[in-house]
């Protein structure tokens, strides 16, 4: 069987899947449209998302659009999460990044197989950012503390791919690359984030594909993917 048959099957299952399961949490009309807008969807996984706008592009307007992402929110298939800002309130009214909860289902709706990936590593950074934030979630949901999982972007468009927040205020911040080294240019949105949080931030990590533990100064570290599930977890 080759890739491309395996991941069209996986995709038609999902696609049934999806069908039946908003049946069972929501009377909606238009079930044909839900496919089409979720691979919508999965094009801005991991970026901040007009959903209004994206959905009138597989023509659903503004209303139907909200509806139908907060159900595949209600199925756990993907998530909003809120800008972090000193303010609270502020994280409300600005706008939310888009990240899907499974990696897996994200690479077979963007058609990313491993072909693909050895061409465009910069759609894999996209997966690989899914995959890490599925991962800290996990580790934020079964944790003593109460965590929140949030995004950092500011006016420059510096950002951080992850912000993670204790139930203290105390902040970590975790940006994913899909390469084996690290350069100082990684650092910058960790770098203004952390002048942004003052006395909050506690640690920046750079999440990489290598395979040593490097101290970057001032709290930075550089760690492996595995610190995800090693002993040494962030959370």
């Amino acid at each position: 069987m080759t890739e491309s048959i395996f991941l069209g099957i996986i995709q038609h299952e999902y696609n049934a899947l999806i069908q039946r399961d908003v049946r069972d949490v929501a009377s909606i009309d238009k079930l044909d449209h839900l496919p089409r807008f979720l691979r919508a969807l999965a094009d801005v996984s991991g970026r901040m998302c007009n959903f209004t706008k994206l959905g009138g592009q597989v023509g659903l307007d503004s209303k139907t659009a909200d509806r139908y992402t907060g159900i595949f929110e209600m199925m756990f298939l993907l998530k909003r999460v809120e800008a972090w800002a000193p303010n609270r309130i502020k994280r409300i009214i600005k706008t939310p990044k888009l990240q899907f909860m499974d990696s897996g289902l994200l690479s077979s709706l963007i058609h990313l197989g491993y072909a693909e990936i050895l061409q465009d590593r910069g759609r894999f950074g996209c997966v690989l950012e899914t995959f890490v934030y599925g991962e800290l979630l996990k580790h934020a949901t079964s944790g003593e503390d109460d965590y929140q999982l949030l995004y950092y972007r500011d006016m420059d468009k510096l950002e951080v791919d992850v912000v993670i927040e204790n139930s203290a205020g105390q902040l970590i911040a975790v940006e994913v690359k899909a390469a084996a080294t690290v350069k100082s240019s990684d650092l910058r949105g960790i770098k203004r984030f952390s002048a942004a949080a003052g006395r909050q931030f506690r640690m920046g990590v750079v999440l990489y594909d290598g395979q040593e533990t490097v101290p970057l100064g001032n709290n930075l570290w550089a760690a492996p993917l595995s610190t995800l599930w090693g002993e040494n977890a962030i959370l």
